[in-house]
């Protein structure tokens, strides 16, 4: 294909309820979407960078800076562009792999529309629908937790992930097992909140049963995440750690992990997302699925890639509602706590004109 031009539009929108984590409190996305379009047709992406360097060390405004600079004036010199020939033209320019997915996954899109091929099948879908976990954020009080953990379980999804932070951890994670009983598959997420020397209080979670502590310690913190998994019996599981299917399989051998959060934007891209399933797979690491609020656009890309067959643990693939009361494309609707994988041509979605003119903020165009 060749690039006619890109669009990169920047939308708002609110969140139903605030979201708090143990780097921040969230009660509006700002989100950056990528529209390529070429000869054929358009396509699609999402970039999943925050409106701050909390989770990762990339914000929405520089990925928009590093695309709108350098990113697609690259894709747009080039005589052709396959979405596997993305990571090779942007290969000069260091990180920024939330914004190189977000214009990967838009060429992807558009090539795949083009052919009359879904995501699911492009990337080696074995489903057609997917489990789906929520994340539940740091509440005011435990008895505030304890409803709105059942309001979802209720809603039918099969597995609670709760995030913590020193101070909040031990006591909400004995409340949710004590009112809803040890068949409730549940997980908790420290987002980097902890250090080594925490090891005693993190052991106190191994009695109640979780599926798994994510990313327990800072990022670059591998080898001590290796000593932490030998000290407690809760499986240690990466996310912020795991930048690629190399640091996968680096953390994989060093034992710092015995599951992986596969998130496309942090890896930079589907298609090295894939690579990193196919890696956890060879070595028998299940993997799951993270989000990061996404609008419908990378839910659509993001239930594709957990209908692999190594995603083997519910994900945070929630239903729209979970974060938006107005999605951007049709909403995705939790049925029997599935959400079904998108059959139609690339990402089987795509924003509503009206929907997304409404939170739309603003908007550049780059190209001819």
């Amino acid at each position: 294909m060749k690039l006619s031009g890109v669009e990169l539009l920047r939308v708002r929108m609110p969140l139903v309820a605030p979201f708090r984590t143990s780097f921040g409190t969230q009660d509006v996305r700002d989100v950056l979407l990528v529209r390529v379009v070429t000869a054929t047709g358009e396509g699609w992406g999402e970039c999943c960078a925050m409106a701050g360097p909390v989770y990762s060390s990339e914000y929405v405004d520089g990925a928009e800076h590093v695309l709108r600079n350098f990113l697609v004036p690259a894709l747009l010199a080039a005589d052709e562009v396959t979405a596997h020939k993305v990571a090779p033209l942007l290969a000069a320019y260091k990180g920024h792999r939330m914004a190189k997915a977000a214009l990967e996954m838009a060429v992807l899109d558009a090539e795949l529309r083009a052919s009359g091929q879904s995501f699911a099948t492009a990337l080696g879908s074995t489903r057609d629908s997917v489990p789906c976990g929520v994340s539940v954020g740091i509440m005011d009080s435990v008895p505030q937790l304890l409803d709105v953990v059942g309001g979802y379980l209720d809603e039918g999804y099969v597995r609670i992930k709760l995030k913590i932070e020193p101070g909040w951890d031990v006591a909400p994670v004995r409340a949710v097992r004590e009112r809803f009983g040890d068949g409730v598959l549940l997980q908790v997420d420290a987002n980097t909140a902890y250090t080594l020397a925490d090891a005693p209080l993190l052991a106190r979670l191994d009695p109640f049963g979780l599926l798994l502590i994510e990313q327990p310690l800072a990022e670059e913190d591998v080898l001590g995440h290796a000593e932490l998994a030998r000290r407690i019996r809760t499986p240690v599981c990466l996310d912020e750690s795991i930048v690629s299917a190399r640091s996968a399989a680096d953390a994989i051998r060093l034992g710092a992990c015995a599951i992986v959060n596969i998130k496309p934007g942090r890896v930079g891209g589907y298609l090295e997302a894939r690579r990193v399933h196919d890696v956890c797979a060879a070595h028998g690491i299940p993997v799951w699925c993270g989000g990061m609020i996404e609008t419908g656009l990378g839910r659509a890309a993001n239930v594709a890639l957990a209908s692999l067959p190594g995603f083997t643990l519910p994900g945070d693939t929630s239903a729209s509602d979970r974060f938006y009361r107005t999605d951007i494309t049709e909403p995705f609707v939790l049925k029997d706590g599935h959400l079904p994988v998108p059959t139609g041509p690339g990402l089987g979605v795509a924003p509503v004109p009206g929907l997304l003119a409404a939170v739309t903020t603003a908007k550049a165009w780059l190209g001819s």
